[in-house]
């Protein structure tokens, strides 16, 4: 049977699977420093106590890292598994299927610790479920993201059903930024008195809605339709390996995963930053990230397009270099000769072109690198690919935590913030490095 091209409709489904768990990580990314070392003027409590090891590293940022541990070696095991499934189904969705209620349930246990203050049993908890979130969403995630190169069979494709996913993305982490929203509106009309009672109903209301639209994919595109893979027979090692002999691939890595590192600092701190440097209240940080991401779109038509004039990795460059700008920006925050309001108006414009194309090209770019080497190889492998990536998207998300969660040691609080300013030139370092790898990317024309 001719395989089928994936219809409009379809391609929105696809990308709704991507907003579902970009939901529950960007919850993880923006709310959990925030939850568990909230600044004093947050009216929230610590949760785990602000305790030095070896003399550098707080509680909270062994955490973030000791939680990837289990992650680490399962992203490549879990897309080795689903690269050789002969599932008649497929060798995607029938996996999927089963990470999505573990996720769900992880995701709201994260926020939902032991004891309601200051303890160490909070610590191990978190540790313990936080290593349970990132292997179920890790089991959604790598077998999701091989499709787009399965359902995709040119580079226009690519790059357009990439957008569809960016979309989704961003959407989630609009929802994931709006966490202290909803919970001013359940406080206003649940007559909720406690705001860290308000905070975890919204998580597990949003960690709920995200498993839901993470199903719809499953449920309405049937993969063998639309994709014609054959399992493939290399082992797990060998396979690893032949990923990291693309030399085109590992200047690739390296800069996706200094990135998303940096990215991550400036997730963690967005709360920080808008309510300690300038003095706003917390809900204006889900609004400030929305009007981010609302003007992000307004550069899809132009990525879509500039990718096709100039090559993908001229815009990429570029992104990585104004990127690099905001971060200088976010160390002056609240200095600047404009309101604090401005500042982050500011601060929002300049980073809307980024976020759009570090959103979209990076994903096309890796699905042309995977197929070139189906082609070369003859082995469909793009699970590994993407496996890989993402085991080092999400190390640089963790590093960025624990990055995060370690410079608050120098100051998080009103009056003593220059830990929050540090990340602003450690953010700078890291977009630079990026810029220069990526140098060495070689494009296809």
């Amino acid at each position: 049977m001719p395989i089928k091209t994936l219809p409009f409709k379809k391609q929105v489904i696809y990308a709704s699977g991507m907003m579902g768990w970009s939901i529950m990580t960007n919850l993880i990314i923006v709310m959990l420093p925030y939850f568990y070392l909230p600044p004093t003027n947050s009216g929230l409590s610590p949760l785990v106590p602000q305790l030095l090891v070896f003399g550098a590293f707080n509680i909270l940022s062994l955490i973030a890292a000791s939680g990837r541990l289990f992650d680490a070696a399962y992203d490549p095991f879990i897309a080795s598994i689903s690269d050789s499934s002969k599932n008649p189904k497929g060798r995607r969705f029938p996996i999927m299927r089963w990470a999505i209620l573990p996720a769900v349930v992880c995701c709201g246990l994260v926020f939902t610790p032991l004891v309601k203050g200051e303890s160490i049993s909070n610590a191990w908890w978190l540790t313990l479920i936080l290593a349970g979130f990132f292997v179920s969403v890790t089991t959604y995630i790598i077998p999701y993201n091989a499709l787009l190169a399965e359902l995709t069979h040119t580079p226009e494709e690519k790059v357009k059903l990439s957008t569809f996913q960016q979309v989704g993305f961003v959407l989630g982490m609009i929802l994931g930024a709006l966490c202290n929203n909803f919970a001013d509106l359940i406080q206003t009309v649940f007559q909720v008195t406690e705001r860290f009672e308000a905070l975890q109903y919204t998580i597990w209301g949003l960690s709920i809605f995200s498993g839901i639209v993470m199903t719809l994919p499953i449920i309405f595109i049937k993969e063998k339709e639309y994709v014609q893979s054959k399992p493939t027979h290399i082992p797990l090692l060998p396979a690893i390996k032949n990923t990291f002999r693309n030399s085109n691939f590992k200047y690739y890595l390296i800069s996706d995963f200094t990135y998303y590192t940096a990215l991550s600092l400036m997730s963690s701190g967005l709360l920080f930053f808008v309510t300690v440097l300038l003095g706003l209240p917390d809900s204006d940080g889900g609004k400030f990230m929305g009007l981010m991401v609302i003007l992000s779109l307004v550069f899809y038509p132009f990525i879509n397009y500039g990718s096709k004039k100039f090559g993908k990795k001229t815009l990429v460059l570029l992104a990585f270099g104004v990127l690099s700008l905001i971060f200088v920006t976010i160390f002056f925050l609240g200095k600047l000769p404009f309101t604090p309001t401005n500042q982050m108006y500011l601060l929002v414009i300049c980073a809307s072109f980024p976020l759009a194309a570090l959103g979209i090209l990076p994903n096309a770019i890796l699905a042309d690198i995977a197929q070139k080497d189906t082609l070369e190889t003859g082995e469909n492998h793009e699970g590994m690919f993407f496996a890989v990536k993402y085991l080092f998207v999400k190390l640089g998300q963790t590093i960025g935590i624990a990055i995060f969660a370690m410079l608050t040691i120098y100051g998080k609080d009103p009056g003593n913030d220059y830990g929050l300013r540090l990340n602003g030139v450690v953010g700078f370092a890291l977009c630079i490095l990026a810029l220069l790898f990526f140098t060495r990317f070689k494009e296809r024309n």
